[in-house]
């Protein structure tokens, strides 16, 4: 009997341990972010507007972002906050969507911008093939798990 509580308490530990590796080693590895003046000169600069807000269908407690990203002609920024993870992905969508099914029937058609790799502000080049008059919606998509973070609507 006591090897059976020792054997589920060492895999209880391992498993909570796991589960904490996960989200927090994106958060140690995760670079500086830009200063907020930079990301604040962005943001005036922009041609369209998304605010990204909690609540939404693919939402929970792991799984969010609130906050302001702004496209402007050859960089995207944004201002707020989002939930800590790996492998997160900025897309440019071609209708608004709440979550994962949404998103994964809207994905073919979306061009990603790049990597999200800080949770409270950061600045991403716009790639020269990416035309956001060619689409209406930002999503924040992590790869790695197949999850839906956040989306906000610009036009």
């Amino acid at each position: 009997m006591r090897f059976f509580f020792l054997t589920v308490s060492h895999a209880a530990m391992l498993a909570i341990g796991f589960a904490l590796g996960i989200y927090l080693l994106p958060i140690l590895v995760a670079p500086e972010s830009p200063s907020r003046a930079e990301v604040m000169e962005n943001l005036s600069g922009a041609r369209y507007t998304a605010t990204f807000k909690r609540g939404l269908k693919g939402n929970d407690f792991a799984h969010w972002g609130e906050g302001t990203l702004s496209i402007g002609a050859n960089s995207v920024s944004f201002i707020g906050e989002l939930a800590p993870g790996p492998d997160y992905k900025l897309y440019l969508a071609p209708r608004y969507v709440e979550d994962e099914a949404e998103f994964n029937a809207v994905k073919e058609q979306s061009a990603r911008v790049g990597d999200v790799k800080t949770f409270d502000r950061f600045i991403l080049d716009l790639p020269s093939s990416v035309d956001p008059e060619q689409y209406s919606a930002a999503v924040i998509w992590c790869e790695r798990f197949g999850e839906f973070i956040t989306a906000g609507k610009y036009r």
